[in-house]
């Protein structure tokens, strides 16, 4: 009878102490951002985001973090098959970097981010939506670069601005200027400026020099294109897009006089 009185009492007492042994302390934001960095660093948006939007349960106002987020988000963009589901990841990755671009105004990759997710938006928009969003590219690349002048990817997107928009024929424009509202003119000059000038800055990023290399190209100098895509293709690739950018410059190399 004594027996049978203890057995309860000790199976009782393994559940309570089992239980604590086995229970975890919550991480912290810090602790979750490390793990979605290893993620990140490896190019896996979902296994970062599991890890990221965790901590912003927590620290909804990191900014840092809501950096981290968007940057994901467009990652899983490049990676979606539709036009809608590019859209709406785009739109996720925007949400985020406006959040952070709100929170803090000094900060010039915040301030940068949103432009980095329109840009990628604008081939997957209607022509009424790229006129609209061409200003708010280029006035958030002229902010993150009077915060940081020393931002490359500030330099670069900014290139890219110039390199689109110089690209828009006579035609086009004026159609454009009449349906939805007029577009900014430049150069492909302005934009070999911006290259050269993020290069300067960061010269061990390879789409610094393909994107300066096409721009040549659009120039009608293959000499100058033809010595900045070599560079750049001849680079490791290091970041997200850096296989993408290649082909770019595959091609445009191949298309050289």
């Amino acid at each position: 009878m004594q027996l049978r009185l203890l057995i309860p009492i000790w199976w009782a007492t393994f559940l309570l102490l089992g239980a604590g042994a086995l229970s975890c302390p919550a991480q912290t934001a810090d602790e979750l951002m490390g793990k979605g960095d290893k993620h990140d660093l490896t190019f896996e948006p979902n296994r970062a985001l599991n890890y990221y939007l965790k901590a912003a349960e927590t620290e909804p106002n990191n900014v840092p973090l809501l950096l981290r987020i968007a940057r994901q988000y467009r990652y899983l963009m490049a990676e979606a098959k539709s036009h809608e589901e590019k859209l709406k990841l785009g739109n996720s990755a925007l949400g985020y970097g406006q959040r952070a671009a709100k929170l803090a105004p000094l900060n010039s990759e915040a301030q940068l981010s949103p432009a980095i997710t329109y840009g990628k938006m604008l081939p997957y928009e209607g022509s009424k939506a790229q006129v609209q969003l061409s200003p708010l590219i280029k006035t958030a690349a002229d902010k993150a670069i009077r915060l940081d002048p020393n931002n490359d990817t500030a330099w670069h997107v900014l290139g890219r601005w110039h390199q689109v928009l110089a690209k828009v024929g006579v035609v086009k424009r004026a159609l454009g200027g009449l349906l939805y509202g007029k577009l900014p003119v430049t150069t492909q000059e302005a934009a070999a400026k911006c290259f050269t000038q993020a290069i300067a800055i960061n010269p061990s990023r390879l789409r610094h020099y393909i994107e300066l290399g096409h721009t040549y190209a659009l120039m009608g100098n293959s000499t100058e294109a033809k010595r900045f895509l070599k560079k750049g293709l001849s680079m490791p690739n290091h970041e997200y897009d850096d296989p993408e950018l290649k082909v770019k410059g595959r091609e445009t190399l191949a298309k050289l006089p």
